[in-house]
């Protein structure tokens, strides 16, 4: 065995065991809500989970990726020796495997983009120091620590304290449900199919136009709106019948946009976070190829199917850990609750990817949850279980960039 196939297939392997954990924390909160609040059993939200996020990652994941993610790093630094990067994709890919697995074992929520990207800072601070590191993408990253849970928490806050007024806190739910879902509705289909198309499609490189996106948008949520009117109207209401059994019929109806926003969540992890594992992987193999180091590269369908496989093995083996911690440990949840945090959370990655900032969408679930847990009244939220969730924020740059140096330094020790 060549000592190019021996590279290759370790990359394979850390490339795997990264989307493995990809699936079993990141991919794996997508229907965290959907669980605590009982709209989907484990077993469906399991499933459910592993299937969209597996589409995503083959359909929509892209055929190119850049050489290195979110462009934190000057890849010329590797133009001289391309074994440098091969090693340092291969530690990056470990370190940030590693640490996935050691949240996941806690039930942390973390982000797999900021845990990339600081193994990758670290190879890159090694390799070429200060100069080779662009401040400007790190400073984004760092803002959106603050923006997107910020901002996931106050959209789904004014969402649900809206429909605990209209809704909720009323004395006939069911009746109030049915006039106000249509137009929930129009807003869930108008955001995801804008998401879609404007961000999913990107990928494939159809390249619709913002105006032409919108247009389909509004015709899907309009199209929403009239069926979502057509079936409301069937469902048969009596408040004679019992003010509780109208309340839980109220629920359900919520848990429906609930799976809806909890599907689209899983399917854009899948297209987007796929990447975190194949973009390493798909370098290490151009260089191999090649020697040489390309800003942009062709990513082989076995790579994205390989990057799908390990998503969709990590939510169905160890995905249950951080789903309990989303879905349970923040804040209690129901169908409407869960609802405002999904609504709060794809909205607020729409609005930040049509802004270009880099965004998080675990961070942003996580503060969508708190915001829904604020507008039931702040006791109701966990701050133990929140705090140590903002506190492996923090350590992950930094915890991710010292690994991948360690790891890349042994590499190079063994093998230069």
């Amino acid at each position: 065995m060549t000592a190019e196939t021996i590279v290759l297939v370790v990359a394979v392997s850390f490339g795997f065991y990264m989307a493995w954990n990809i699936g079993a924390n990141d991919a794996a909160n997508s229907m965290g809500t959907s669980v605590g609040s009982g709209a989907l059993t484990l077993k469906q939200a399991v499933i459910a989970a592993s299937f969209f996020s597996f589409v995503g990652a083959v359909l929509l994941g892209g055929d190119v990726t850049n050489t290195i993610r979110k462009g934190m790093i000057d890849p010329g630094i590797f133009a001289d020796t391309p074994f440098y990067l091969i090693y340092g994709m291969l530690a990056a890919l470990f370190a940030t495997g590693l640490w996935l697995q050691l949240a996941t074992y806690y039930g942390l929520p973390v982000s797999t983009t900021h845990s990339i990207v600081g193994a990758i800072l670290g190879i890159g601070f090694t390799v070429g120091g200060l100069d080779a590191l662009n401040i400007k993408k790190i400073l984004q990253i760092f803002a959106s620590w603050v923006v997107s849970p910020v901002s996931g928490g106050l959209i789904a806050f004014i969402v649900f304290t809206y429909i605990k007024k209209k809704i909720i806190d009323t004395k006939t739910p069911l009746h109030n449900v049915k006039t106000q879902a249509p137009y929930l509705a129009f807003s869930v289909f108008v955001i995801l199919t804008l998401s879609l198309i404007y961000k999913g499609m990107k990928n494939l490189h159809l390249n619709v136009p913002f105006d032409k996106a919108l247009v389909i948008s509004i015709g899907a949520g309009i199209l929403s709106f009239l069926i979502c009117n057509l079936l409301t109207k069937k469902i048969k209401g009596n408040v004679k019948n019992g003010f509780e059994k109208e309340f839980h019929r109220m629920e359900k109806i919520f848990g429906y946009l609930q799976i809806l926003t909890a599907l689209y969540v899983a399917l854009a992890f899948g297209a987007n976070d796929v990447a975190n594992a194949i973009g390493p992987l798909a370098a290490i193999v151009s260089a191999i190829q090649t020697n040489t180091v390309a800003m942009k590269i062709g990513v082989p369908i076995w790579v994205l199917s390989l990057g799908g496989v390990g998503i969709a093995v990590g939510i169905c083996t160890w995905g249950y850990k951080v789903i309990e911690t989303t879905g349970k440990r923040i804040t209690e949840l129901t169908p409407s609750r869960g609802f405002s945090a999904e609504f709060g959370t794809a909205t607020t990655v729409l609005g930040c990817s049509l802004m270009g900032l880099p965004v998080s969408t675990t961070h942003t679930l996580v503060g969508s949850i708190i915001g829904v847990g604020i507008a039931r009244g702040i006791a109701t939220l966990n701050f133990q279980v929140v705090k140590n969730i903002f506190l492996s924020w923090i350590i992950t740059l930094p915890l991710t960039a010292i690994l991948s140096i360690i790891i890349f330094k042994i590499l190079v020790l063994l093998f230069v």
